[in-house]
């Protein structure tokens, strides 16, 4: 279910997914937009601090953004399925902190969820809020590869009367 900003508890918690990352994947990413030696060949890899070829973090961030548009896709489509009002999401007025901590490597991978840390009513737009989050990606080992805080419009449960 898409739930209404008054709905949404700090402290939710959601996992959207987890994505294996191939030598394929991440060489056909690097070709298109992150042309680093790091993430074109083992060779590259191999001159650098990384030592093996890794994935773009902008190959690691745009797998978050695909990731959480299905998971809302899939919660509305269940939520109209079920005669529930499915609330809408809008932009993101913009992130903070995004941070990539570890290399993620051929095989590696990578989960990744989204926490509800604030929410915060607007004067500006009363019919919606901005749900603020801590977003992650974490590797098989545990470990935090990827992270951010975000923000994004939500719409408010639609006054009666």
């Amino acid at each position: 279910m898409i739930d209404y900003f008054e709905d949404l508890e700090i402290g939710d918690e959601q996992e959207l997914g987890s994505y294996t990352f191939t030598r394929e994947d991440i060489i056909r990413f690097a070709e298109k937009y992150d042309p680093q030696p790091y993430h074109l060949s083992d060779e590259g890899a191999a001159q650098t601090h990384f030592g093996k070829l890794c994935a773009s973090g902008w190959h690691t961030a745009s797998i978050f953004m695909r990731l959480l548009v299905l998971k809302t896709q899939e919660l509305a489509a269940q939520a109209a399925a079920q005669g529930h009002p499915v609330a809408k999401t809008g932009p993101s007025p913009g992130l903070e902190d995004l941070k990539w901590l570890r290399p993620v490597y051929v095989g590696d991978t990578v989960t990744y969820t989204r926490r509800i840390t604030e929410k915060t009513e607007t004067a500006s737009r009363p019919e919606w809020g901005i749900v603020h989050g801590d977003n992650r990606g974490v590797n098989q080992h545990g470990e935090t590869v990827f992270c951010f805080k975000s923000k994004v419009f939500q719409e408010r449960r639609p006054q009666k009367g």
